[in-house]
């Protein structure tokens, strides 16, 4: 049995070219979905902090609302038992 070394060494850089050219083309496609990922993420995270501010608004005029209310002499009274959601 006799082997073809020149074949066998172009099978074999053939084999290393094709699996450099895919480990390429993974870090390619892995740059891109970072890109993506990291754009989605940006675009959330303007999102939430726009809701932040809109509940820190909200809160805040509603604790200005309740101080300039006057609180009343008698304690609240109790629900009545139809709104007792507890169940």
């Amino acid at each position: 049995m006799s082997f073809d070394l020149g074949a066998v060494a172009a099978a074999g850089s053939a084999a290393l070219v094709g699996f450099l050219t895919y480990a390429q083309s993974r870090r390619t496609e892995r740059r891109s979905d970072f890109g993506t990922i990291t754009e989605r993420l940006d675009r959330e995270l303007e999102y939430e902090r726009a809701q932040r501010r809109l509940l820190t608004r909200y809160v805040l005029q509603l604790r200005r609302w309740a101080q300039a209310v006057p609180s009343p002499p008698t304690p609240v009274p109790e629900p009545p038992p139809e709104l007792d959601y507890v169940d």
